[in-house]
């Protein structure tokens, strides 16, 4: 049976059994012995909403842990609250880590635990380091303090730069299944299994998105809008007004979020500076908050952009699943065959063809289109399949009678297109626009 630090760990039962079988191999080296199980260097990595962080942390509180994760002690809490004194995480709020920052955490993980076992540094998105950052994160994995334990967190190890992935020891997490991520709702969160099961084939296996599909109605209001995109596109001009509503409902639950962010920082920091009080020096300090202001804004910036990137790609990926149930119904998965595994088997269109996206390159289940496991796609009672966009079956099946299964690959693989070019900071509206009239001409 899993620690229970492990309990939320959803479908990961390889990786569950990789990381007690370290700690207890950590608890080993403590008391002197040896060992080869455990190093001082990790990488977590799997799809969006895997679990990567969740694993890191209850990796972490393992090897915090006296017990190696019994979930009840002190420093469980502490771990899993945030606040034990040997764990450090590391959030990028914004769209990248810079080299001050990293030179600034390499220094603190360099002291000794307080408590004796292990200093654990838990490092988030790791693959926003900047280059610069990554070269002084690689020299303290390459002469790393002997108690502490980094934890890198990315989707995967190819977005760290090889001299680091190299040192560190690998930890690939997949898509977990619907059925798995329907359970921890209802049992962590109360949520009735029917809506649970509809979250989570809705989510496609991402346990985050699920629970807020399950219990924020504004959420599971602004996914409905975004599935109801393609059925609206149907001229130059709804397209282009199909973009505009996306960039803008993005902007909005981004903003909401900032502004819940951003105000007790504005307030926590001027009260840090003596705004308020009164006394000698007070005016001089509060003069001197005006720079600290201007960096926390310059931040908070940074945060807001990325905040948006983030809403605005799971309106896309919302898409490219509604998408991915017009191409099952084209290619008729009501019949009982299996439309890729995850394991880069190619889809064809029922008569040996092969599908691409105009360009020559072959779909298959490992594209990143979200055709593996978990993904919503599991033969279902009646029809035979389970659709992510559940509740949308009109639209889906209109769509799918009037365009061919290529062309729903081409609007797949524009989809893709459009997160890419957002990636490298193309206006988010140029490329949606693009992206809607590539919906529009097929």
């Amino acid at each position: 049976m899993a620690a229970p630090v492990f309990d939320d760990l959803v479908g990961q039962e390889p990786v569950v059994a990789q990381l007690e079988q370290a700690a207890a191999a950590a608890a080993g080296l403590l008391r002197g012995e040896p060992s080869l199980g455990m190093t001082h260097a990790w990488l977590f990595t799997g799809p969006p909403g895997s679990g990567r962080s969740v694993a890191a942390r209850a990796f972490a509180a393992a090897l915090l842990c006296p017990d190696q994760g019994c979930g009840h002690c002190p420093s469980c809490h502490q771990v899993r609250a945030g606040t034990h004194p040997d764990l450090m995480l590391v959030r990028p709020d914004g769209l990248s880590y810079g080299v001050k920052q990293t030179r600034d955490l390499v220094l603190r993980a360099a002291g000794a635990p307080s408590g004796g076992r292990w200093q654990v540094v838990l490092f988030e998105d790791a693959d926003r380091a900047t280059e610069q950052a990554a070269n002084a994160l690689l020299k303290a994995i390459e002469e790393p303090s002997p108690r502490t334990v980094w934890l890198l967190c990315a989707p995967s190890a190819e977005e760290l730069v090889t001299t680091i992935r190299s040192r560190c020891r690998l930890v690939t997490l997949r898509t977990p299944a619907a059925t798995a991520v329907a359970e921890v709702l209802s049992r962590r969160d109360g949520v009735d299994p029917a809506a649970a099961l509809a979250a989570a084939r809705a989510a496609q296996g991402h346990i985050g998105r699920a629970r807020r599909l399950a219990i924020d109605p504004e959420a599971a209001q602004r996914r409905d809008e975004v599935l109801r995109v393609p059925a609206r596109i149907t001229s130059l001009g709804s397209a282009l007004s199909a973009a505009a509503g996306l960039v803008k409902g993005a902007e909005q639950e981004a903003a909401a979020v900032t502004e819940e962010l951003n105000v007790p920082e504005r307030e926590a920091l001027r009260k840090a500076f003596g705004e308020g009080s009164t006394g000698k020096g007070v005016a001089k300090a509060v003069r001197g908050a005006a720079g600290a202001l201007k960096d926390l804004e310059d931040r908070q910036k940074s945060r807001a952009t990325r905040l948006k990137r983030d809403a605005l790609d799971r309106a896309l990926l919302d898409l490219a699943a509604f998408y991915r149930d017009v191409l099952v119904i084209q290619l008729g998965a009501a019949d009982g065959r299996e439309l890729g595994a995850g394991d880069g088997r190619e889809l064809d269109a029922g008569d040996g063809r092969e599908l691409d996206a105009g360009d020559g390159r072959e779909l298959d289940a490992g594209d990143g289109l979200g055709l593996g496991a978990g993904g919503g796609l599991e033969p279902g009672a009646g029809d035979g399949l389970e659709l992510a966009s559940a509740g949308h079956e009109d639209d889906l099946r209109r769509v799918a009678a009037d365009t061919t299964a290529e062309s729903t690959v081409r609007r797949m693989e524009a989809i893709m297109t459009c997160r890419e070019r957002l990636e490298v900071n193309v206006a988010p509206l140029l490329a949606v626009e693009e992206l809607t009239l590539a919906l529009l001409a097929g």
